[in-house]
């Protein structure tokens, strides 16, 4: 069952990421990338995953401890889980950089990149989102230089 769980996680938010990257400018996929609800099928497969076997992970998430975390994500279950929770929270993560995205005028082929980036390496796609986001919110407050010559 872990496995059929694992293999279902990602086109459960690969719809999202489809919408943000391929139909950016869809009046649809700003209202659905700003429900925190996208979240949800990746999450009923953690809980789906966890429900068995919920004393292991409390134990090993209350106390953490290498050995524990390692022999959970070692399981099956587990490691299966840990997919799920990152599926998850990096689909909040992807949501969240492109409404900044879109906020900031960042051009869509600069952002689909970057949420590809996101999909994969999530730490780095934020990173790099921040410096785009940065350069564009400069770029806005920039004084327009106006002389009469």
């Amino acid at each position: 069952m872990s496995a059929a769980l694992f293999d279902l996680a990602f086109p459960l938010v690969a719809p999202f990421w489809a919408l943000m990257i391929l139909a950016p400018g869809w009046r649809w996929t700003d209202r659905i990338a700003a429900s925190p609800l996208i979240a949800l099928p990746a999450l009923a497969v953690y809980t789906a995953l966890v429900a068995g076997h919920l004393p292991e992970l409390w134990a090993t998430m209350s106390s953490p401890d290498l050995g524990a975390l390692r022999e959970f994500a070692g399981s099956a279950w587990g490691a299966s889980a840990i997919w799920a929770q990152v599926l998850a929270w990096d689909l909040l993560i992807g949501a969240w950089v492109y409404r900044e995205g879109r906020r900031a005028g960042a051009h869509p082929l600069l952002m689909g990149p970057l949420l590809l980036l996101t999909i994969v390496l999530s730490p780095f796609g934020f990173a790099l989102f921040l410096v785009v986001r940065a350069v564009c919110d400069a770029r806005d407050r920039s004084p327009s230089v106006v002389t009469d010559r």
